[in-house]
């Protein structure tokens, strides 16, 4: 049964907001798809998203009453998107109270909404709550007049925390009955059924507690109110359709690729399916493009790339063999651009990124399409349901065919995927990958010459700051020139101009992004192959990059600021190291990154402490009294005539750029600080020597040298609290302390000494007489080989003639075995070397020495005993 009022989701969605505006609400725009300051989801999944720093007091709201549509996506179910009511991208109405109005005002706004704007008949409607909520009842009975038996009960009525703590509360959904034909026939069908009957409309939020980490929940000063309803299971009510597709939210779409497909909507169960899959993804990619979100192979841009390729595949299931996407942007743009008027003005860059992403997929899916049905014709063939994991690595990697569309393939069919099988095949392939890296250096280095000759050099701006507009000239992947790349590749891509320092006299490339109007390209690193020729070497993480665009270039800013620092801080050490050993000193080489300096140098001699506190000392001077960096391009001989020290073995252009600041003046084409101040702080941390007469300094400024002086300060209190004293009676008390240490580990030789002696002796009183020499094969207890040795020898001193000694000890997972024998008995053959074998490989290990004195021992304990029990036959057998 349907109701009579007939109202176009616009309406629908105009009356709500109307409605609470006429309650004192504020109308405010819904937010973006791409979630502002939530890192814990990617994409806003409900209408409350961006209400959530005022529920939590972090933000003040423009108003304590607010209302809104707001664009949502989910992507749990994208596989189940083409049944009667699944979808990803959808709206949701909702009205929010900060601290204003709370249970009453809520459900009264709700059920006045309902039943005299909307004018849904009263007795289809059926409030539930929580069972532990026992004042939403109350006024659902007083407010709307249900008797208390006719309130449904469901534990999950309740709103939790977005984390682990937070606000939280019980809540109370609408439901709408939909009729007894629709329900499962049971007779305590009721709200909350998993049966068609009871659709669930609106979901009223009484956040009342906040929920600590424990789990504890108190009551909040002030309680919020979270509602969210969604548009298009309104608009199905509203409308008497027996589905949300049934809409004219989406039958406007439907009927267009129906149309397309040379098809009707209504004439056959599996092409419905691909049609509302069709309507569905196109209105999810269109809203995510609007809002920015651009197709890679991670994060947001995975579920843009995912939808797309499934929409793709569900056209080439209706027989659209053409390109689609981009048309049906109009379609969208036409049904919701009215409210949502990013759709106009952003169209065309809409339908370019679903156009280059369409066109890029399209071969590939006819690729694969054909090569996966005929694979899995074959398994049929052996009876097999498994499609082993190199043929889908082989889809994948060869074809660029997805996995997660061979699975679904796969599994509409009746197979699975060995997806072990699949990372076996990808690790291969990996390591194969990096075996072909020369390679592809030198296609690389013939691409990039002939760039360089046809574009020219690249103008480099990066001394004025860190962002700047370029052209693309040229990009290059796999060593060959193309024209476009797509998100995930990886590439290098060269500009006619860039803020982007190129590698170059110890100084590290910057890394940061190259934002297209279509795509976004990581750059991990900048180098100059080619003199004059700067390369961003990256990959594409988001959409598109063609040969021609325009792009922003943006380098990571607090990282040029620290290898900045750490340059200029270079220059200063090199000076001051002059200043303290004279001019022969020479730079050998440096590496200046953010995180450290390196710079090695021509010195005679190790430096001092002294002479490191004295570096030290004199740079942070320099760097106190804050001298601009300045910079001149001049002749290098005019550089030279002003003192300007250059790279030793280094070759230099006609025209040079001179750094000075204060008394330092070299040859350097780096990027610097503004002044000396800006370094914040220098220090040494190592000193030591890498070559004949070459020394190397590592040393850290700004932030490193902070957390670095951070550490060893918490260290200094930690050691103080654990040692009982205060930070500067620590040096003093770690004395007192190695003195008891030395005392105690003097005491505990002489007890091991003691220990020793006495267990030598017992153990020499039980020797075995064998022939005429005294036989002793015993496990003792000692601390080390050492002891181990020294008891041996007491051993042999207490038997009062020619003896043979063999002792085990057990250290750990090892056995140890000292071994001895009289100067009489080896000329009768005895040998203290091939004992120590004999009774080692007994053990699972090996020994040998002298014929007088020899070690030995293994691993397996369990034998121990039968080893020394060798030692007697072993002797009998050499002296009978």
């Amino acid at each position: 049964m349907s109701v009579e009022i007939k109202l176009t989701s616009t309406e629908i969605r105009a009356r709500f907001l109307d409605f609470f505006v006429g309650k004192g609400h504020l109308k405010v725009p819904s937010s973006s798809l791409v979630p502002r300051n939530d890192p814990t989801v990617l994409l806003t999944t409900a209408g409350m998203q961006q209400m959530i720093p005022y529920f939590l007091g972090r933000e003040t709201p423009p108003a304590i009453r607010l209302t809104s549509a707001q664009k949502c996506f989910r992507t749990t179910d994208i596989d189940k998107v083409g049944n009667q009511r699944t979808l990803t991208f959808f709206e949701m109405l909702g009205n929010f109270s900060v601290g204003d109005y709370f249970k009453r005002e809520a459900i009264t706004f709700a059920w006045e909404f309902l039943t005299r704007v909307v004018q849904l008949p009263a007795e289809r409607l059926h409030p539930t709550v929580h069972p532990e909520d026992n004042e939403a009842p109350k006024l659902w009975s007083e407010i709307a007049g249900f008797a208390d038996e006719a309130i449904v009960r469901l534990d999950d009525n309740w709103w939790g925390p977005p984390g682990a703590s937070g606000p939280c509360g019980p809540d109370s959904e609408i439901y709408y009955d939909r009729g007894v034909e629709y329900g499962c026939g049971r007779s305590d069908c009721q709200p909350g059924c998993d049966c068609e009957r009871f659709l669930e409309i609106w979901n009223l939020v009484f956040m009342q507690y906040y929920q600590d980490f424990d789990g504890s929940r108190t009551p909040l000063p002030r309680p919020n109110i979270d509602t969210g309803m969604g548009l298009e299971r309104l608009t199905m009510v509203l409308q008497g359709k027996e589905s949300v597709f049934d809409t004219d939210m989406f039958r406007t779409l439907i009927d267009y690729f129906a149309d397309l497909a040379h098809t009707a909507y209504g004439r056959d169960a599996k092409t419905d399916v691909s049609l509302r899959v069709l309507a569905d993804h196109v209105r999810a990619l269109v809203f995510l493009a609007a809002d920015g979100v651009l197709p890679s192979n991670e994060g947001r841009g995975y579920i843009f790339r995912r939808i797309l390729r499934r929409a793709v595949r569900h056209g080439k299931l209706l027989g659209l063999d053409k390109a689609f996407l981009a048309e049906a942007t109009d379609v969208v743009a036409g049904l919701m651009g009215d409210y949502y008027t990013e759709l106009r003005t952003q169209r065309a860059r809409i339908a370019e990124i679903l156009s280059l992403e369409e066109k890029k997929f399209s071969q590939t899916l006819n690729t694969g399409l054909a090569l996966l049905s005929d694979l899995l014709a074959t398994l049929k063939l052996r009876q097999q349901k498994v499609i082993p994991g190199e043929d889908v690595f082989k889809l994948y990697d060869t074809h660029g065919f997805p996995v997660e569309l061979t699975q679904e393939i796969a599994a509409e069919q009746g197979f699975t995927v060995d997806t072990a099988g699949f990372e076996q095949s990808m690790q291969r392939q990996q390591e194969r990958s990096r075996s072909a890296s020369t390679f592809v250096q030198a296609q690389d280095d013939r691409a990039l010459t002939a760039i360089l000759q046809r574009v020219g050099p690249t103008e480099f701006t990066g001394y004025s700051g860190v962002t700047g507009n370029g052209k693309v000239v040229a990009l290059v992947v796999n060593g060959e020139e193309v024209e476009s790349i797509s998100a995930p590749q990886q590439a290098l891509v060269v500009l006619d101009s860039t803020p982007f320092y190129a590698e170059s006299g110890g100084q590290i490339g910057d890394r940061g992004d190259l934002s297209g109007p279509l795509g976004i390209f990581k750059v991990e690193d900048t180098r100059r192959p080619l003199k004059g020729l700067i390369v961003h070497y990256g990959q594409l993480n988001e959409g598109h990059l063609r040969v021609g665009e325009s792009v922003q270039a943006e380098v990571i800013g607090q990282r040029r600021e620290d290898t900045m620092r750490n340059h200029s801080a270079t220059h200063l050490l090199h000076k001051a190291l002059r200043d303290l050993l004279g001019s022969q000193v020479e730079q050998r080489g440096s590496l200046v990154e953010p995180e450290r300096l390196r710079f090695d140098f021509s010195s005679p001699r190790a430096l001092t402490a002294s002479d490191l506190a004295q570096i030290d000392t004199q740079i942070n001077r320099w760097i106190r009294a804050d001298f601009p960096v300045q910079t001149n391009i001049m002749p290098l001989q005019d550089a030279m005539e002003t003192g300007a020290m250059a790279l030793f073995g280094e070759k230099y252009e006609d025209l040079v750029r001179v750094v000075s600041m204060g008394s330092s003046i070299e040859l350097c084409g780096g990027t610097h600080c503004a002044s000396t101040g800006q370094i914040g702080i220098y220090i040494t941390v190592q000193e030591a020597s890498v070559a004949a007469g070459i020394r190397r300094i590592e040393a850290l400024t700004g932030r490193a040298a902070e957390a670095y002086l951070r550490g060893r300060s918490a260290t200094v209190e930690s050691l103080a609290t654990k040692l009982q004293t205060q930070p500067d009676g620590l040096e003093t008390r770690v004395e007192q302390v190695l003195q008891d240490l030395a005392a105690a580990r003097r005491q505990i030789a002489q007890y091991q000494r003691e220990e020793a002696q006495r267990q030598a002796e017992q153990v020499a009183q039980q020797a075995l007489q064998i022939a005429d020499a005294a036989v002793v094969a015993a496990s003792v207890d000692a601390p080390d080989d050492k002891v181990l040795r020294e008891m041996g020898d007491i051993v042999r001193s207490k038997l009062g003639q020619p003896g043979v000694v063999v002792l085990a000890a057990t250290f750990g997972e090892r056995i140890a075995l000292q071994v001895s024998v009289d100067a009489a008995l080896t000329k009768r053959g005895l040998h203290a070397g091939k004992l120590a074998g004999a009774v080692g490989a007994r053990l699972g290990g090996k020994g040998g020495g002298r014929p007088e004195s020899a070690q030995g021992g293994g691993k397996n304990k369990a034998e121990l005993g039968a080893a020394l029990d060798l030692v007697p036959a072993l002797v009998k057998e050499k002296l009978k």
